[in-house]
């Protein structure tokens, strides 16, 4: 995209914005009715703006070798910041990116353009109708981010969208997902009590502001059959602008207290977020 001009188009799902950034030549910040979704530098596709999304990159480069390449299953898409990363750091990986919005993928694909050489297929799909259709032991990484408007939709918060995703993974597959909630977390002590029904290693990645219940936020849960690298995770969430704390083990099973799974019929969003809490401007 050569102009630095604003575009809104209707999608889909609502209304979507590219907005660039003037402080970085060839970013773009992607808006869905006003919630903030994505930021791209397609100069530095590297760079990740968003705090919950260098998590989410924290936890990808733990997830193998530095460089090595990784097929990777993306549930949400925005504006592919995820998979271009990947892209960058991992040259020659597979991923798929599954996103239920199609005008949203062709609104990115025409101003943002992923290179040819991404690796990258995309699927207008409703994320967990593609993964109940998709083989076994197809990935080595799930990232799951998806939000209707500002909210995570009932049917990717059940155990049975977990076990689904588990039988998409390889036997070493990492889960990773962005969930946001608040204090008493009756939500994320939901879906980590999901994860813990089916994987025996589990972590959570947030602001302590948020842990302790002082605020609204986002939090990575991180989940897999294998022991995770949780030193490197915890190392780089320290060191971050926005640092955050990673806790494994018996603090998640004490974090998830007397939670239990969620079957279909008790499915719930994710809560609504308070006015402002992802604004912007």
């Amino acid at each position: 995209m050569t102009d630095q001009i604003p575009v809104s188009r209707t999608t889909d799902h609502g209304t979507a914005k590219l907005m660039p950034d003037v402080d970085r030549e060839r970013a773009w910040l992607l808006t869905v009715d006003g919630a903030p979704q994505s930021y791209v530098d397609l100069d530095d596709p590297a760079y990740l703006e968003f705090e919950y999304a260098r998590r989410l990159g924290f936890a990808l480069d733990a997830a193998a070798d530095e460089g090595a390449p990784l097929d990777v299953v993306h549930l949400g898409g925005g504006a592919l910041t995820l998979p271009r990363y990947v892209a960058a750091t991992r040259p020659g990986s597979r991923q798929d990116v599954v996103e239920a919005d199609r005008g949203l993928l062709e609104l990115v694909a025409e101003h943002l353009p992923l290179p040819p050489s991404a690796g990258v297929v995309l699927h207008a799909d409703d994320a967990r109708a593609w993964l109940e259709g998709a083989p076994d032991d197809h990935a080595d990484v799930l990232v799951a981010d998806v939000f209707g408007g500002s909210r995570v939709p009932a049917h990717l918060s059940t155990l049975g969208y977990v076990r689904a995703a588990e039988r998409v993974l390889r036997p070493g597959g990492v889960y990773l997902a962005n969930l946001a909630d608040a204090a008493p977390f009756g939500f994320l002590r939901a879906q980590l009590a999901n994860l813990a029904a089916v994987f025996e290693e589990l972590a959570l990645i947030a602001e302590p502001a948020v842990l302790r219940g002082r605020r609204f936020g986002n939090a990575v849960v991180v989940a897999s059959h294998r022991p995770l690298d949780i030193a490197a995770m915890a190392r780089r969430s320290a060191a971050d602008a926005f640092p955050a704390r990673v806790e494994h083990g018996l603090a998640v099973r004490e974090f998830i207290g007397a939670a239990g799974p969620v079957e279909e019929a008790d499915a719930v969003p994710s809560p609504e977020p308070p006015a402002g809490a992802f604004g912007i401007g």
